[in-house]
Parts: structure tokens; C-alpha cells; sequence
């Protein structure tokens, strides 16, 4: 099957013995789209302050530590700035600080959720959901969770690989500018997708 093929590139999950690291992966991805529902319908600051504090209580239950979680959200800080100053200037400071808090809200339920469910689960379940449309010919379920398990992990892998890029280049004193950044990062890629393919095509030919 594919999904054995994702055992090769590995996940962002950090195992553990708290309540969330036992929850299955089903409720975990329900809850998940549930809590994105609801930080999109909802504009009231207090509904989207207590969400924010409740994910941070449930990090620390979690026993996951700053050191882990501090490079999951740290290429996304500056995005988010930089949005909520666009939208502070266009709208109003009320508006950027609920979009801060959403978009804060949403980022650390996904980061709870991968670093406490491991890849095979979370495909696993997607595989089970999208069955009823491959038995009708829609799709190749197992092709769409492979494709779901790509895409986690290497949006992840690839801010780090961009943080890694700009850090080189100051340390040589070269300006960064999108092409001096854009092709050091396309090589890294095309070498990644590379490596992917290869351990896929390994270990469909083990089968």
C-alpha cells in the first residue's frame, strides 16, 4: 500500500503519554475542522480569547515544551504581523487583533494536533473516509491521503528550509531578494521530491 511509503519521510509527531497523544486521530481531525468552523463564523473577541487560552492549556497538559513548539509556529509570526498590520491600517486595530487571534487560534489547534497524532494515523483516517467514493470510481483513496501526507510534511520542512536559506546568506552577506532566495529554495526542493519518489518507488517494488 502507499501509505507505507510515508514511514521513509517521517512526521512532525513527538510521542507522549498525555491524554491528547491517546485520543484517537478520527475525533482529533473532527475537532479540528469543527474549531476552524467556528473561528471563522465567530467575530467576538471573548469566544476567540478563550479558544486561544484553552489550546494553550491544552499544550501545556500536552507536555509539549516551548523548544518544540517554538519552531512550528515561528515561521508564521511574522506572516501574521504583517497581516494584522494590513488589516489594522485598511479596517480597523479591532479587526486585526480578532484576525491575530483566529488565524493564532487556528495555527496552534493544527500544530496540537500533528505533533500529537502521527502521519499513518491521520492518513489512515483519510484513507478510511474516501473508500465509499473509490468503490464508485471517483478516486484512489490511498493516492489522496499519500498526497494529504506530503503536503503536512513538507509545508513545515520547507518554512525551515527558507529560514536556513536567509540565515546563510547574512552570514556571507549576501542581500536577500526573491531570486537570490527563490533558487537556492527550488534546488532543495526538487532534491527533497527527488528523495520522496525514490523511497515511494522503493517500497512499491518491496511489495
Amino acid at each position: 500500500m502507499v501509505l507505507r511509503a510515508l514511514r521513509v519521510i517521517g512526521s512532525q509527531h513527538i510521542p507522549g503519554r498525555s491524554w491528547l497523544h491517546r485520543l484517537a486521530a478520527a475525533p482529533k481531525l473532527a475537532l479540528l475542522i469543527m474549531l476552524g468552523l467556528v473561528l471563522m463564523w465567530t467575530d467576538r473577541l471573548i469566544v476567540l480569547q478563550s479558544i486561544l487560552v484553552a489550546l494553550i492549556f491544552m499544550v501545556a497538559s500536552a507536555g509539549i515544551g516551548f523548544k518544540v513548539l517554538w519552531p512550528q509556529v515561528r515561521p508564521m509570526i511574522l506572516f501574521l504581523l504583517a497581516l494584522a498590520a494590513y488589516t489594522g491600517w485598511m479596517q480597523s486595530p479591532v479587526e486585526a487583533y480578532a484576525l491575530i487571534l483566529r488565524l493564532s487560534a487556528l495555527m496552534l489547534a493544527g500544530v496540537i494536533v500533528t505533533l500529537t497524532t502521527s502521519l499513518m494515523q491521520m492518513m489512515r483516517v483519510l484513507e478510511s473516509l474516501l473508500m465509499p467514493l473509490e468503490k464508485i470510481g471517483w478516486l484512489r483513496a490511498d493516492r489522496v491521503a499519500l498526497a494529504f501526507g506530503l503536503t503536512l510534511r513538507l509545508i513545515p520542512e520547507l518554512s525551515i528550509q527558507w529560514h536556513e536559506i536567509r540565515e546563510a546568506q547574512a552570514a556571507r552577506g549576501i542581500n536577500a531578494s526573491i531570486l537570490t532566495l527563490c533558487v537556492p529554495m527550488l534546488m532543495r526542493t526538487l532534491r527533497r521530491a527527488e528523495e520522496i519518489a525514490e523511497a515511494i518507488d522503493a517500497r512499491a517494488s518491496d511489495r
